[in-house]
């Protein structure tokens, strides 16, 4: 591991690891940077193809920063956001058990980019209680590797860190199965005995705002859906 141990030059061991961590940052901000790309020409594509017809579903990009990125389509909004920062993995989890990381332990310090699902009445209309839902999360190394912690096939696809090098072609088929999963990724009504009380503030309220949670699946929480999950 890039650790500065006793005896190491102190200033020496900050710069090194800083300077490592600091290009994996570079890598993961080119990576997104790259995403952004590709969802404003996905957006391009879907206008040019139903340019002619007369009500066609929205699919838009919206470039909401340097580390955000919203793209909206049909009743659902996916949205990118990469973190500032670079980890390191637990002892226990899965790639460290990886012969990729065992050769080389550096390889296991990663940038982070997150994919959510909305609804995009969720925004639309600020219900401000509504759920999100983690759908993935891609880590990227020193090396352009990256490999893809997530919902069904979106983390089944990608997942060997070995052999995937983040490009062009490979970023556009992740954003493709995030998109193919929120599609398929169906609004189940709520439970009836979670709606059968309301209270009069509740019911004062616009319907914008009302306090009854809507998501995907309600009361969902990601740290507790491991069924669908894969490490």
């Amino acid at each position: 591991m890039m650790d500065v141990l006793p005896g190491d030059d102190l200033f020496d061991g900050i710069q090194k690891k800083a300077s490592f961590k600091r290009g994996i940052y570079n890598i993961t901000l080119d990576t997104f940077r790259m995403i952004k790309s590709i969802l404003s020409e996905m957006a391009l594509e879907y206008r040019t193809k139903y340019r002619n017809e007369p009500t066609v579903i929205p699919f838009e990009f919206i470039d909401k920063g340097e580390f955000e990125a919203e793209l909206k389509f049909g009743g659902d909004v996916l949205v990118f956001i990469m973190h500032t920062n670079v980890f390191e993995f637990s002892r226990e989890h899965e790639v460290m058990k990886t012969s990729y990381v065992k050769e080389d332990p550096n390889r296991s310090y990663s940038g982070l980019i997150m994919i959510f699902n909305f609804l995009a009445d969720s925004f639309k209309y600020n219900r401000e209680n509504d759920l999100g839902y983690l759908i993935g999360r891609i880590f990227i190394n020193n090396e352009s590797h990256y490999f893809i912690e997530g919902k069904r096939e979106i983390g089944q696809l990608f997942n060997n860190f070995q052999s995937s090098v983040m490009n062009r072609e490979s970023a556009r088929k992740i954003i493709e199965s995030a998109i193919r999963y929120t599609i398929n990724f169906d609004l189940l009504t709520p439970p009836y005995e979670n709606m059968k009380e309301v209270t009069v503030a509740d019911m004062q309220m616009t319907l914008d705002n009302m306090k009854i949670v809507t998501g995907k699946r309600l009361g969902f929480r990601f740290q507790g859906d491991h069924d669908e999950f894969k490490s």
